[in-house]
C-alpha cells in the first residue's frame, strides 16, 4: 500500500503543533508569501538576510550535529526523503512515495529524479543507501542522528530511484524521524572528499548552498538556483527569493537583540523575556514565535554517582527546589514550566502530572534526616564524614539563562543543607560526555515522538555511549521496548505515561522549561516559516524595502 500517513494517528495533535506567529499586536502575524503575492511586495527578490544565533553550531554534517543552533543552518543546505506537516503527517519530499512491508520492518522509497547536489552529483538510490549507511558506521561518529535512524539496518538499491529500506524490527518512530534535519541527505561525493571535514565543507541538496564559515563569527549561504524540490511546509518550490543569508554568531544576548534594533543585522534568534514587550510595541519590530516539541529543559541527575542514586536524596532535592519561582524570576511569564519528561503537543504527554510537584522544604528535609544526613555547625549536612555535595554542571555562555538556574538552586538547596557547587564550562564535551563528571547536568531535545525517551532512559548496550541519567532499570527498558514497536495509538500514550510518572515519582530528573522559540526581526523581513518541529525555514523570505 503506497503510504502517506498521519505519523501520531489523531487529528488532537495538530492544534497542538500547529506554530504560531505573534507579532507586534494582537492579531498581527508575520507575512507570508501568499499574503505578500500582490503590489510591490512580490517583487522584492534578492538581498541579503543577515541572521543572529545565539551560540556557534557544532559541525555542519546533520549526521555529527548534537546541537539544535546547528539545524538553523542546516535545514537551509540539505533536504530529507519526507516532510512532516504541523498535523504530524507524512508527506513526500525528495521520495515521491512509498510502500510498507506488512511486517513493519521494510519501507521501499520511491525517489525524485530530478534532483543533484550542490556539487553536481546524481541525487539516487545509491546516495540514500550511503547516507543511511554513513550514519550507523561508527567511523562516523554520528551524534543525535544515530538514535533517529535506529532500528535502521541495511538497505537494496531496486534501481536507480527505488531504495528499499530494513529495520531490524518495526518502529512507529522511523518514518517520521526521517523527516528531521539531522538525517538530511548529504552528498556522498562530498562526504568521501572531505571526511571529518564534511562539517566544514557542507554539500546538500537544499535551497541554499554553503559560501563560508569564519569560526565564531558567521557562516555564510546563497540560493540554489536550481533549486525546485521544496517540501509541503513553504508556499514557494523553486529557488529561494533572497540572494544570501548570513547567520552571525552573536552569544551575547543584549548585543544580539540590540543589533536588530539597530539594524545591523534583520533578525536575531532566542529573544530575552525582558525583551518580549518591547519588541512587540515596536512599529520596526516583529516577533516571531514557534512552539518548539520534544524534551523540555530539564536536569538529569547522574545515577551512576553516591548519593545521587539514592531515590529518597533525590526526592529530597525535588521537593526543595521551587522551579515556579526560578521559571517565573527568570522568564517573566514568556516561558512555561515544564512538568515532565517530554514537552506538550507531543504523543503521550501526560497532563496529569501538570501541578504535581511543589516546594516542601518540610518533606525535603524529612527525607534527608530519614537518610542520615544530618546539619553540621555550617549549616551543611555530614554522614559518614562526608559533605552532601552536589556538582551541578552547565556549559557556557548562559544560553537561556541556564546558569542563573543553576544559581538559584544553588541557594534553594543550601536551605536544606545541601552544599551545591556550580561549574561553568565551555568544555561540555569533555566534562558531560567523555569524564561524566557531573551529578546534575541540564539538557533538551527538539524532536517530534516520544520514542526520543529511548536514548535518555534505557539501559546502554555493552559499548554504546552512556545515559545523562545513568538510568538502569529493567521495566523502564521493556517499557521503552515496547513504546517503540506498538502501533495501536492508545496503547502506545499509555506505555509513555507510565514512563513519565515514573521519572517524576523516582526524582530521577527535574523538568524545568518548555522552550518556545523566538526571533526578533525588521518588520522588512517577510515569509520566514518555522517547520513542525520549530526550526526556521527560509524558502519563502523575502527583504521588503
Amino acid at each position: 500500500m503506497i503510504r502517506s500517513i498521519s505519523w501520531f494517528k489523531y487529528v488532537a495533535l495538530a492544534s497542538a503543533l500547529m506554530l504560531v506567529l505573534s507579532g507586534c499586536g494582537a492579531g498581527h502575524r508575520a507575512s507570508s508569501p501568499a499574503q505578500a503575492s500582490g503590489g510591490e511586495q512580490a517583487k522584492a527578490e534578492g538581498g541579503n538576510l543577515t541572521y543572529a544565533l545565539a551560540t556557534s553550531p557544532d559541525t555542519l554534517d546533520p549526521h555529527r550535529s548534537g546541537l539544535a543552533v546547528a539545524v538553523r543552518a542546516i535545514r537551509t543546505l540539505y533536504d530529507n526523503l519526507v516532510v512532516q506537516l504541523p498535523d504530524g503527517s507524512i508527506k513526500p519530499w525528495l521520495a515521491k512515495e512509498w510502500t510498507v512491508s506488512d511486517d513493519g520492518k521494510s519501507y521501499t522509497f520511491k525517489l525524485r529524479e530530478d534532483v543533484k547536489f550542490h556539487d553536481g552529483t546524481p541525487f539516487n538510490a545509491e546516495a540514500v543507501k550511503y547516507n543511511l549507511d554513513r550514519v550507523i558506521d561508527p567511523a562516523t561518529k554520528a551524534a543525535n542522528a544515530l538514535a533517529l535512524i535506529r532500528p535502521y539496518s541495511s538497505s537494496e538499491v531496486i534501481d536507480e530511484y527505488t531504495i528499499k529500506v530494513n529495520l531490524s524490527q518495526p518502529s512507529e518512530a522511523f518514518l517520521g524521524n526521517l523527516s528531521q534535519a539531522l538525517l538530511g541527505i548529504v552528498s556522498p561525493t562530498a562526504a568521501k572528499k572531505y571526511g571529518d571535514q564534511l562539517g566544514k565543507n557542507p554539500v546538500g541538496t537544499g535551497p541554499y548552498t554553503f559560501v563560508s564559515w569564519s569560526e565564531n563569527a558567521d557562516i555564510v549561504v546563497a540560493k540554489n538556483k536550481d533549486y525546485h524540490w521544496a517540501p509541503e511546509t513553504v508556499d514557494n518550490d523553486g529557488a529561494p527569493h533572497l540572494d544570501q543569508i548570513t547567520f552571525k554568531i552573536v552569544p551575547e544576548e543584549a548585543t544580539r537583540i540590540g543589533s536588530v534594533q539597530s539594524g545591523q543585522v534583520l533578525a536575531a534568534e532566542t529573544v530575552p523575556p525582558q525583551n518580549v514587550a518591547a519588541l512587540q510595541s515596536d512599529p520596526n519590530q516583529q516577533l516571531l514565535q514557534a512552539n518548539t516539541v520534544g524534551l523540555p529543559y530539564t536536569l538529569f541527575f547522574n545515577e551512576r554517582r553516591a548519593p545521587w542514586n539514592d531515590a529518597k536524596l533525590r526526592q529530597a532535592v525535588q521537593a526543595a527546589v521551587d522551579v515556579d519561582a526560578i521559571v517565573k524570576t527568570l522568564y517573566l511569564g514568556t516561558y512555561d514550566r515544564a512538568w515532565s519528561a517530554l514537552s506538550p503537543g507531543i504523543l503521550g504527554y501526560d497532563s496529569s502530572l501538570e501541578g504535581s510537584i511543589k516546594p516542601d522544604i518540610a518533606k525535603a528535609n524529612q527525607l534527608l534526616d530519614e537518610q542520615g544526613w544530618t546539619k553540621g555547625a555550617d549549616g551543611i549536612r555530614e554522614k559518614d564524614g562526608k559533605r552532601l555535595t552536589l556538582r551541578y554542571v552547565d556549559g557556557s555562555p548562559n544560553r537561556e539563562k541556564r546558569n542563573d538556574i543553576a544559581a538559584m538552586i544553588q541557594q534553594q538547596l543550601k536551605q536544606v543543607g545541601i552544599e551545591v557547587q556550580v561549574e561553568i564550562t565551555k568544555d561540555v564535551a569533555t566534562v558531560i560526555y567523555q569524564n561524566w563528571d557531573y551529578d546534575l547536568y541540564g539538557n533538551s531535545q527538539v524532536n517530534s515522538d516520544p520514542h526520543a525517551l529511548y536514548a535518555f532512559y534505557h539501559t546502554p548496550a555493552e559499548g554504546e555511549r552512556p545515559t545523562l541519567s545513568g538510568l538502569s532499570d529493567p521495566e523502564i527498558d521493556k517499557l521503552l521496548e515496547q513504546g517503540a514497536v506498538e502501533s495501536d495509538t492508545e496503547k502506545r500514550v499509555e506505555i509513555y505515561k507510565q514512563i513519565q510518572q515514573y521519572l517524576i515519582d523516582q526524582a530521577v530528573i527535574l523538568p524545568i522549561y518548555v522552550f518556545p522559540y523566538t526571533v526578533a526581526a525588521s518588520k522588512t523581513v517577510q515569509g520566514i516559516k518555522f517547520d513542525s518541529l520549530g526550526y526556521p525555514l527560509f524558502n519563502d523570505a523575502r527583504i521588503q524595502q
